[in-house]
């Protein structure tokens, strides 16, 4: 691959990366989506396409990030293209925000026995979208909020089965939430001792995530986690970006409030990104990856109806 081709990807890294950064030097967790009482009125949800589709990945990140630092309270997104197609007028001096389209394409080449082998090339395309808060003559549903989905008084509830559904071991019992890989279990406090069931909820969704590392699961080695600062810090990134992407897919309000750790991680993720410009991206999608995973081991509808 030609430094032509390799120059565009790299700049977008970097701009995703030096974006982050910023946040985090501000203290701001970007992934944390403000649920002020303007979003909690409707659907908490991911960052949305134009046709209802969530957003994955490290594209949740840059428009939750974009959010917060604009003031949109619509999730709803969209190109100028796709905004043009609907009868939408975008407001004259508004800018757009950048989100990437990541693949891999196959490429047959010779290797040094002179055989042809494909080889997997991965590749990473910016693109802009706008806010439909940006947005005007839009039709009228794109301006209304989303019905929740989930009546709150069913919203733990069902939360609780997400959980259980996984087939993970819980035990509960001490301080100190956690993920043992040798016992493969998750040790959770007494419910009774969060602040709330959503609290709650939300630490169980994080360690959820590093549940999913084993070789049989999503398959993350975390085999220098302990003795790694740089490894565990990689770690905890993937789970408190999964805990956010599946909180939100739950309707349940992650943990606001940072965690006693969470000076020491900040440093240690700034740490990081300044010397591996992919590493959020990388991040991103292992969470997306864990919380796939945790969405697959739910029983289908089919499967629900026939145990009513």
């Amino acid at each position: 691959m030609t430094g032509k081709e390799t120059k565009p990807r790299a700049d977008i890294y970097a701009r995703i990366t030096d974006r982050i950064v910023a946040d985090l030097e501000r203290g701001v967790r970007p992934w944390v989506k403000p649920w002020n009482a303007a979003n909690t009125a409707g659907r908490i949800t991911r960052p949305l396409r134009h046709n209802g589709m969530p957003y994955q990945g490290i594209n949740v990140v840059l428009l939750w990030s974009e959010a917060v630092a604009r003031g949109f309270t619509s999730p709803i997104w969209m190109t100028f293209k796709q905004s043009r197609e609907l009868g939408g007028h975008i407001r004259k001096g508004e800018s757009g925000t950048m989100v990437v389209y990541a693949n891999k394409i196959t490429k047959t080449e010779t290797d040094e026995h002179g055989d042809e082998v494909e080889r997997a090339v991965p590749f990473l395309r910016a693109y802009t979208v706008f806010c439909v808060d940006q947005i005007d003559d839009l039709p009228d549903h794109y301006y209304g909020r989303p019905e929740p989905t989930i009546a709150p008084a069913q919203r733990i509830a069902h939360v609780d089965a997400f959980f259980a559904n996984t087939g993970a071991t819980i035990r509960h019992g001490g301080d100190k939430a956690y993920f043992a890989p040798s016992l493969d279990l998750i040790q959770m406090p007494l419910f009774e001792s969060f602040q709330d069931a959503e609290s709650y909820a939300a630490t169980l969704a994080h360690e959820c995530v590093h549940w999913t590392a084993p070789a049989h699961r999503a398959n993350r080695d975390l085999s220098r986690y302990a003795k790694d600062r740089s490894e565990r810090a990689r770690e905890e990134l993937v789970a408190e970006l999964g805990a956010c992407f599946l909180s939100a897919d739950l309707g349940i309000v992650p943990e606001l409030e940072p965690r006693a750790d969470h000076a020491s991680y900040l440093a240690s993720w700034l740490e990081v990104l300044s010397n591996d410009k992919r590493f959020i991206l990388s991040a991103a999608a292992h969470a997306q990856r864990a919380v796939t995973y945790l969405h697959d081991l739910q029983p289908k509808p089919a499967e629900i109806d026939q145990a009513a």
